[in-house]
Order: structure tokens, then C-alpha cells, then sequence
């Protein structure tokens, strides 16, 4: 992990303890999981005191060679398996709401969103890098919160942040993650392998993320009593479905996968696209909770059209072979409680349908940067 700042472009993190302040801190540590926040902002603290603060909460398991505190990290790669490499970034403004988004479940979301993308290729994650943009007045105890959020998703799935950046930024705050897995050859899942008689699955419940984003917008000056809503929930620390990707890539069972962080419309045409295929989706099928239907109708909205264009569901969608449903049961018995939903069927048509009982309509536009 290294620094940067307009004075200096780069500065190398060293492990040693930093200077003593008033009015001292206990530097955190993973094991213990308490500290003290410092009621000091980023500037105020100082950038090699920020940089050791964070180093003091890594941890370094033996396949990490090199470790923070040089100018990039070395890492073994796992035996007879690819390495699998992905990056995303949470900014403000665009991503999160400070006013409604506490510090951990940023840091969350940015861990989270990398990993779902490792899951929906079959890979286990190992690895990530961690680089945060913070305005000078950003205080100390927000870094020290979305640490919080970021490391315990990663312990839960045996992730080692292996080295990062810190830099200042003159305005949003962003938080950049790059994330390691490893997948054996023959387990690589992808996007292009969907082909015409596949059946379309989707994990999970879809829809609940994106209603959660707006009952928290609707708090913004007001109650704040929702905090605890299962929606809210769901967009506040999303899920990523890491188990059910490995499992579906070590059992051979899809053809084609993708995660649908930018929601079940966007995920549709990705993989038709790749895959060069159509693909009709049962809107009588799709895996909605009934609060978030109830939601959409209290408000006189089309709940399908909201549920396939609304994104943060961090689930993933996914086709398999019909001569493989046997192999899928397998799967779906070892994935526990986690719902696998039959939502369409993979078409030669090149369309991306929804067909209802009223007939067959376009697929709405999920969400696209620029647009």
C-alpha cells in the first residue's frame, strides 16, 4: 500500500508504528476488533499515520511473498489453477449516499461488488487491493468504519487485502477495489456459452436492492426508522453469491453466468450478446418478495418492469443445458437455503423478450454509466 498526494505522487508504506499524537490512539487490529476513533480528519491525522493505521489491520497468510510496505506485492499463484482478476470502484455521489450509507456498508459494497464478479466466473476469490480517495476533511473515523465493513466481508470469505493506495481527492470520496481469485481451466464460467434451448436461472430474490435505495432516499432529511427493512438491507450489504458460482463452475453445470450488480435487464442482454442468442423471460417466474411487488403497486408502478430494471441485487443469472437439470438439483441441494429460479429459456430469435400474460414486450433499460 503507498500514498499519494499532490506534493509527493508516491510514497512507500512501511509497517513501523507511527508517531505518537495527542490525545493517543490504540492502533486497531483484526484480532482484537477494538479500537479507538480518533475524532481527527484524514489531514489532520497525517498520511503516514493513515497508512500504518490501515497496514496494522492486514493480515498476511504464507502464499503472500511480498506484502505492504514495498511498491507492489508478490503473491504464489495456486497450484494448476488461473489466476482470475477484476476491479470496481464505489464513488460518491454516483454509487452511495453518505447521508444515508453509513462507512461500513461502503466499504462492503466495494469489496462485495468485486467479489460477485469472481463468483459469476467460477473463481475463488484470494486476493484483493484496496486504494482510497479521501477528501482532507473526510474524518478518521469513517476511514476506520469502512475498514470495518471491507475487512469483515473479506474475512468471510478468506480474502488477504494484500496492498492498496491512499491519495487525496478534491472531491468525492472513492473507494477502489481490485480483486484475485483462481479458478481451475476447466471451470472458467463466462458470458459467451448460452446457446438456443438452455433454460435461464436466476439465484436468490431479485428486485429488493433497488427499493431498499429508495426507501433510504426518501429518510434523507426525515425518519430513519427503515434502517433495519430487509430492502434496505440488501442494498446496504448486498450478498455476493461467491459459494453458488464455485459450486456451478467446479459441477460443470452452466453454460454461460453473469452477476447482475447492474440488474436482471442489463444481465439479459450481456449474456444474449456474448453468447449470440435471444433469450424470453417468464415474468410469471421471476423470484420477487411479495413487499417489493406491494411496494410497486402502492405507487401505481409496473412491479416487473422495476424489478428486471432496478440493479445492487449482487445475485446471479445463469443458463444451463437441459441434459444437465441433474447436475443442477446436485448443486442446488449443496447451496442450502439459497432459492434457484427457472426465469426463461435461451431463444435462436436474436430478441431479448419479457413474456407476460398479455403478450410478449421489450425488455426495459437497466442501468448504463453515460446514459
Amino acid at each position: 500500500m503507498h500514498a499519494s498526494v499532490a506534493r509527493k505522487p508516491e510514497a512507500r508504506l512501511t509497517t513501523a508504528a507511527p508517531p505518537a499524537f495527542a490525545g493517543s490512539f490504540d492502533l486497531p487490529t483484526r484480532q482484537s476488533g477494538a479500537f479507538h476513533l480518533s475524532p481527527l480528519t484524514v489531514s489532520e491525522f497525517g498520511e503516514h499515520a493513515l497508512i500504518a493505521r490501515i497496514t496494522a489491520r492486514l493480515t498476511r497468510p504464507s502464499w503472500v511473498v511480498v506484502g505492504p510496505g514495498d511498491d507492489a506485492a508478490v503473491i504464489e499463484p495456486e497450484r494448476g489453477s488461473l489466476d482470475v482478476l477484476t476491479t470496481d470502484a464505489q464513488v460518491e455521489g454516483v454509487h452511495f449516499d453518505r447521508r444515508f450509507v453509513p462507512p461500513d456498508a461502503i466499504g462492503h459494497r466495494a469489496l462485495a461488488v468485486n467479489l460477485s464478479d469472481l463468483a459469476a466466473m467460477g473463481a475463488c476469490p484470494r486476493a484483493a487491493l484496496l486504494s482510497l480517495m479521501l477528501p482532507g476533511d473526510f474524518p478518521m473515523e469513517a476511514v476506520d468504519g469502512i475498514l470495518d465493513g471491507l475487512l469483515t466481508l473479506a474475512d468471510r470469505h478468506r480474502v488477504t487485502v494484500v496492498v492498496g493506495n491512499v491519495t487525496r481527492s478534491p472531491g468525492p470520496v472513492i473507494v477502489d477495489v481490485t480483486a484475485i481469485g483462481a479458478v481451475r481451466p476447466r471451470r472458467v464460467l463466462t458470458r459467451a456459452g448460452a446457446r438456443p434451448g438452455d433454460e435461464v436461472y436466476v439465484t436468490g430474490q431479485i428486485g429488493g436492492a433497488a427499493v431498499g435505495l429508495r426507501q433510504l432516499q426518501a429518510t434523507v432529511g426525515g425518519p430513519s426508522g427503515v434502517a433495519t427493512d430487509l430492502q434496505v438491507c440488501r442494498y446496504l450489504r448486498p450478498e455476493p453469491r461467491v459459494r453458488a458460482g464455485l459450486l456451478l463452475g467446479r459441477n460443470r453445470v452452466a453454460s454461460a453466468c453473469m452477476d447482475l450488480s447492474d440488474g436482471l435487464a442489463d444481465g439479459l442482454r450481456q449474456v444474449a450478446a456474448a453468447s449470440g442468442v435471444g433469450i424470453a423471460i417468464d415474468a410469471t417466474a421471476l423470484p420477487v418478495d411479495e413487499n417489493v411487488r406491494e411496494y410497486h403497486q402502492a405507487r401505481g408502478l409496473d412491479s416487473v418492469e422495476g424489478v428486471l430494471a432496478g440493479g445492487d441485487d449482487y445475485e446471479l443469472i445463469f443458463t444451463i443445458r437441459p441434459a444437465h437439470r441433474r447436475r443442477l438439483r446436485a448443486v442446488t441441494r449443496l447451496m442450502g437455503d439459497l432459492p434457484i429460479t427457472k426465469v426463461g429459456t435461451v431463444t435462436r430469435d436474436r430478441r431479448v423478450v419479457v413474456r407476460t400474460p398479455q403478450g410478449d414486450r421489450d425488455l426495459p433499460a437497466g442501468f448504463e454509466h453515460f446514459r
